[in-house]
């Protein structure tokens, strides 16, 4: 389990002395550096490093870095919120020693997540890293809950030779096809063993459906954990590719028509140690809480797509049919729900019964998406909130009369309208806090803003390799 405690100056109850051995037993593995790694509100995961030499250091008193990029874009440019944005003040990176990992596909590096906290030693109000903790704190703590997450990672694959900013498929091939595992059968092996060698469970690795795409499924793990290595898996993904003359997209839109890549969140809740969304006397075997935590992700998720969909390119995949699930809609294994409701294999639906929040791709903030989906799952769960009817099929062939009654309707067809919604949710609001809150919509708007006047095509090039 992550740990949940804030960092301290001067480290926490033995963090300097562990960070001591740490180093010691790195260096003798040939690690020269460590990298720092967190995700900024735009989605874009920033770094410092240390010299294996300084992880104690590092422990101990942090690492400084400015504030300033909790208001950056994706491409760089900065905005302003009342508090955050200013080139003054610094804040200190704080490593998670019990996520530290040698990186396979970087030889002599390791990686680490961090937290961030203020010159004074308070929790950053911009750490979306501690926000999650703190959710899942406040969550077992109010309600005797425990989560456990885990996120699809899809990406495109292209040629690094391909020239400019182009994206030429690496791989050619029916989606799902044979044909693209064989032509990059070296690659993925060498993406499995890099996993394997940082302990990463990998579920499943396949071709995906757009040109030059795959998806890996890993195992599940509490949200923060879960969040942390989704942003390890990426680096892996990204840079294992790179040695194989390969370039990586896991832009929402490659380019700006077919199908982009998704970053799908699997969520359940537990107590005491048992699966809410199994074993259950109401639909498809889920209890009551389960039902009113999927029903209150249900009813936030207009505002939630300001942080799951958070990028002008988003909006290019969140078209109707291509399971994408971009209606206010669940049902059980329905691929075009929203939310769906996986119950997994007779014999181990107790452990493995979940929801997949679809809307979601890997533009998003992996700690704000999960904090932010669990907050709406808890409201859901408080309100006592009711799962309408469930929907079958695809939720683009009812009615009007049919989508009312089930309460389907289209979510936001662009991100000026996803940040409308979020602006009046304030469940959503209050969980993120003032700061975070008005980053995320500070960050939006300068995204709109930086992409205005520009067609699809031009949209998906701009992101194209950003993120």
């Amino acid at each position: 389990m992550t740990n949940l405690a804030d960092p301290v100056p001067g480290g926490r109850p033995g963090d300097v002395e562990r960070a001591r051995a740490l180093g010691g037993e790195l260096a003798g593995r040939g690690v020269h550096g460590i990298v720092l790694a967190y995700v900024d509100t735009a989605g874009i995961g920033r770094v410092k490093a240390v010299p294996v030499a300084g992880l104690a250091s590092a422990a101990a008193w942090g690492v400084g870095m400015s504030p300033v990029f909790d208001t950056f874009l994706a491409h760089d440019q900065s905005v302003t919120t009342d508090v955050l944005g200013s080139p003054d003040g610094d804040l200190r990176l704080y490593p998670d020693l019990d996520r530290l990992v040698v990186l396979a596909g970087q030889p002599g590096w390791a990686w680490a997540p961090v937290d961030r906290i203020t010159q004074d030693g308070a929790r950053h109000p911009g750490c979306s890293r501690t926000f999650l903790r703190r959710i899942v704190a406040d969550a077992a703590r109010a309600h005797g809950l425990t989560f456990k997450a885990g996120i699809e990672i899809e990406w495109a694959l292209g040629l690094a030779s391909a020239p400019g900013g182009e994206f030429v498929p690496a791989t050619s091939g029916p989606a799902y096809g044979a044909t693209r595992q064989v032509e990059l059968s070296e690659y993925t092996a060498e993406l499995l063993a890099a996993c394997a060698a940082q302990g990463v469970d990998v579920d499943q690795i396949h071709p995906e459906y757009a040109p030059g795409q795959f998806e890996i499924s890993v195992g599940a793990l509490d949200p923060v954990a879960a969040a942390d290595r989704s942003v390890l898996v990426r680096q892996t993904v990204r840079a294992v590719a790179r040695r194989h003359g390969l370039r990586v997209s896991f832009s929402p839109a490659v380019t700006a028509r077919g199908v982009g890549n998704g970053g799908h969140v699997h969520l359940s809740a537990w107590r005491d140690g048992v699966n809410l969304h199994s074993g259950g006397d109401r639909r498809h075997g889920m209890t009551a809480d389960a039902e009113a935590f999927a029903a209150g992700v249900l009813a936030h998720l207009p505002a939630l797509t300001a942080v799951t969909a958070p990028s002008p390119a988003s909006y290019l995949r969140l078209r109707p049919s291509q399971w994408a699930g971009v209606f206010t809609a669940w049902g059980l294994e329905t691929r075009e729900a929203a939310v769906r409701l996986v119950r997994g294999t007779a014999g181990r639906r107790a452990e493995f019964a979940n929801l997949e929040v679809k809307p979601v791709d890997l533009a998003a903030n992996p700690y704000l998406a999960l904090g932010c989906l669990i907050a709406a799952g808890l409201d859901g769960f408080a309100s006592g909130t009711v799962l309408p009817e469930e929907t079958t099929g695809d939720p683009v062939r009812l009615d009007a009369g049919q989508a009312a009654a089930r309460g389907v309707r289209r979510l936001p067809t662009s991100l000026g309208e996803a940040v409308a919604e979020f602006r009046g949710d304030r469940v959503l609001r209050t969980a993120l806090g003032p700061v975070l809150a008005d980053a995320v919509s500070a960050v939006r708007e300068g995204e709109i803003e930086a992409v205005d006047g520009l067609d699809d095509e031009r949209v998906a090039a701009a992101y194209r390799w950003t993120y």
